[in-house]
């Protein structure tokens, strides 16, 4: 009887895995995070070439989508353009609008601050739903220190559910030189309180390295939590807490470790979007379209590198 089983296990072989274990059969391999790259006009501001010729040069360069300014969106529209003519000129360059930055106050402690810095907060979702812009900035503007993170939270949720109705979607970002908020800790808790399913985080490598973050919390975010990640470096001969913004480089030209950072954004899954942002004045001396082909060129070559 012993004989007959073993010849029994070993006629079936693999199939007697299958059925102790039925997802061995059916497991699928991990998919690839698809990397897809963004211009953040801070990039090119300084040669101020106004939102026009930011999209064509987006456009010319060869990246995917634009990250605009949405004070450079309302200065368009109050020069007599129409949001919907604006949302046709992206679309004819081949660009999406991947994402906005804004600064309303909506993380103030004091409710009369928070509200207006909401009402600030959907009017300009409504004018980024025009254009076809799904996602927009959330710094934490109005916040003093020490932040109630509970508060803080509350608040963020309260957001998301004005995201949901506009269609705008805030993503949660914090700067490493603003004490108030500057840490991912921080940030990783107030998503944590918001207890959304919508919650999106927008980290940046020198924000991470500035607020003394670090990059190995990256690892602790799964799936789609980051859609936007901005994307710089930082150089090796200025101690952290002197960095400023201007001091930022093309990924790849400073110390950071984008190869570590760019395998922790594809192991975690999700599509991400890689939006070069820079506010480096020796850049803006220099002719846009020239910058921002070599973002893209720098950006792709980290990616490439690490993958």
């Amino acid at each position: 009887m012993k004989t007959d089983r073993r010849k029994l296990l070993k006629s079936i072989g693999l199939g007697s895995m299958v059925a102790l274990n039925p997802a061995a059969s059916f497991a699928k391999p991990k998919k690839r995070t698809r990397f897809s790259y963004c211009l953040n006009t801070s990039t090119i501001r300084g040669q101020q070439p106004g939102l026009k010729k930011y999209i064509e040069i987006a456009a010319e360069a060869g990246y995917d989508g634009i990250e605009v300014w949405i004070e450079d969106v309302k200065q368009f529209i109050s020069a007599g353009n129409d949001p919907d003519e604006l949302k046709k000129l992206i679309q004819q360059h081949g660009l999406r609008v991947e994402n906005a930055i804004g600064f309303a106050p909506w993380m103030a402690a004091d409710e009369e601050k928070s509200r207006a810095g909401f009402q600030q907060m959907e009017t300009e979702m409504e004018l980024l739903a025009a254009i076809g812009c799904k996602r927009v900035a959330a710094p934490g503007i109005g916040a003093e220190a020490p932040v109630d993170l509970m508060l803080a939270g509350k608040r963020y949720k309260a957001l998301l559910e004005l995201g949901r109705k506009t269609g705008v979607m805030p993503q949660l970002e914090f700067w490493g030189a603003f004490d108030p908020f500057h840490h991912l800790g921080q940030v990783l808790m107030v998503a944590a309180v918001a207890n959304d399913p919508d919650t999106r985080l927008l980290p940046d490598v020198y924000h991470l390295f500035r607020g003394g973050s670090g990059f190995e919390g990256l690892k602790l975010i799964n799936g789609k939590a980051i859609e936007i990640f901005h994307m710089n470096d930082y150089p090796g001969d200025i101690p952290r807490e002197k960095q400023q913004d201007k001091d930022r480089v093309y990924p790849g030209d400073g110390i950071a470790p984008l190869g570590q950072i760019i395998n922790d954004l594809n192991e975690m899954g999700g599509d991400k979007v890689l939006s070069l942002e820079l506010f480096n004045p020796g850049y803006w001396e220099k002719d846009p379209l020239e910058v921002a082909k070599t973002g893209l060129k720098k950006m792709k070559a980290a990616v490439n590198s690490a993958l």
